[in-house]
């Protein structure tokens, strides 16, 4: 198939960036998305024309750099697909396809394609983890958990952190991002210890960073690649209203 491609090329953050266009040829519609743009660099290459810059790793759906806004969607058109397990056979021949980074505040664009990310790296390094001792493997197969929990933090767990819901957000907030990371580590008892005090640093980064907050629009639901649920929003905020029952030293 053949396609027209639209994609905004930025030199870098200070350039005001513009969509420029291009043709992609001879595209089998086994490819992914990502792939058919493997093809349309080495064209722009052996023309000269500097490849566009488009951020990658596992291509495997799994580590959520493939942030891309495809004809208005973050991701694509297909349901709970990253955009590089999204294949060409989504699309017909003869169409166009319009292609940007994500667009957020806090998610300035470095080049092309590929924005800084590092303010979600930031809420988890500000208190994303469990930093008291829970022992080893054998201790956390003796705590028994009730399975109902145990799946819900598995479910709140699938979050890759693409950055899609702040994409999809007309707010740019990261509340679903935030919610997952506390709530998959709020369900389990290694992560109760620290939950007080996790959500409120979390929550204080998060806003510092420069996000919006949620208005219930849905569109960060409806964007997740992994379909990360607007029921663990409700979950950040209740837990967050437990934190305000601690005695500060607690925090």
């Amino acid at each position: 198939m053949n396609l027209a491609l639209f994609v905004w090329r930025q030199k870098s953050p200070a350039d005001s960036g513009g969509l420029q266009q291009y043709e992609a040829r001879d595209i089998s519609p086994d490819m992914s998305f990502l792939e058919m743009l493997d093809v349309v660099n080495e064209d722009l290459i052996k023309k000269g024309i500097e490849p566009i810059a488009f951020d990658h790793d596992c291509r495997e759906g799994i580590c959520g750099m493939c942030s891309q806004v495809i004809n208005g969607t973050a991701h694509g058109p297909q349901e709970k697909t990253t955009v590089c397990q999204l294949h060409m056979r989504n699309f017909k021949d003869g169409d166009t396809i319009y292609i940007e980074p994500w667009r957020a505040k806090a998610f300035p664009v470095i080049k092309d394609l590929v924005v800084d990310r590092g303010a979600l790296d930031r809420i988890i390094q500000s208190g994303g983890y469990v930093s008291v001792s829970t022992g080893g493997v054998p201790d956390a197969n003796a705590i028994l958990i009730p399975k109902a929990d145990s799946d819900r933090a598995m479910d709140a767990a699938e979050c890759i952190g693409c950055g899609a819901c702040v994409a999809a957000c007309p707010n740019g907030s990261a509340m679903l991002f935030v919610s997952a990371k506390v709530a998959h580590l709020a369900l389990l008892p290694q992560g109760c210890v620290e939950a007080a005090r996790r959500v409120c640093v979390m929550t204080e980064t998060m806003m510092k960073e420069g996000f919006g907050n949620c208005s219930n629009h849905y569109e960060c639901q409806a964007a997740c690649p992994k379909g990360i649920k607007v029921s663990f929003i409700a979950k950040l905020n209740r837990e967050f209203i437990k934190s305000l029952a601690k005695p500060s030293e607690a925090l």
